[in-house]
């Protein structure tokens, strides 16, 4: 018997109309517990983030018994950027220098990391607002890839962010090296005091590959 798993199909649009899905562990007003929200897709060209929400989506799907812990779960933000394997949006904005945090800034290095006309001015980035406002979680996992990593923004090291470490055998960091403005890191911790873990996969890794290496991971945080 596959677990209920309730779903908004529609729950979001982009500027150009594509639909940005979201799942939760429990229909909206039975989330009474704090979730774990779980973002893939935030850059359209590392794919390894979605295929990651994608599967774990299938498993959640497949169990036979609720997770102990309540989740919501967007498995690809940036579904125009996806599709054309771009980081950007379609309107080339970089949306993990869009939100609205403190030390949002107008300017870029290059032409991929545009952080917007304005803070928080996407449809994507205010959908990531929107739920965050909506389901008060308790802690933000988004899912990317470059050089592998498990980086935490907040006082001190989430358990989720070790747990994260552990099973995938990547360094657990406080920062992913440089400077990262209007990020969501930025904006969950320092302007919504809500621990913020980046996974960054592997580079050009298979769905099943960060399946298994983050399987018993995603398990142990959901089912704590």
């Amino acid at each position: 018997m596959e677990n209920m798993i309730f779903e908004n199909n529609n729950w979001k649009k982009t500027s150009q109309n594509s639909n940005i899905p979201l799942y939760t562990s429990k229909d909206q007003p039975k989330l009474i517990h704090k979730p774990v929200l779980i973002i893939g897709g935030v850059h359209g060209d590392e794919p390894e983030g979605v295929w990651l929400c994608e599967k774990l989506l299938e498993h959640l799907r497949g169990v036979s018994s609720p997770t102990h812990q309540d989740w919501v779960l967007i498995p690809c933000l940036n579904p125009d950027g996806f599709k054309k394997r771009q980081r950007t949006n379609a309107n080339g904005v970089d949306l993990n220098r869009n939100f609205p945090s403190s030390d949002w800034n107008p300017t870029a290095k290059e032409l991929r990391y545009f952080p917007g006309p304005k803070p928080g001015s996407e449809l994507e980035t205010q959908a990531v607002i929107e739920a965050i406002d909506t389901f008060n979680p308790r802690l933000i996992i988004h899912c990317h890839s470059w050089k592998p990593s498990i980086i935490y923004t907040a006082s001190t090291v989430p358990k989720e962010a070790e747990i994260l470490s552990r099973a995938s055998g990547y360094e657990l960091q406080s920062d992913i090296g440089y400077p990262t403005p209007g990020s969501l890191g930025q904006y969950g911790y320092f302007q919504r005091s809500i621990p913020v873990i980046c996974i960054e996969e592997k580079e050009g890794a298979q769905k099943e590959e960060t399946w298994s290496r983050f399987k018993n991971a995603f398990e142990s945080i959901l089912n704590e």
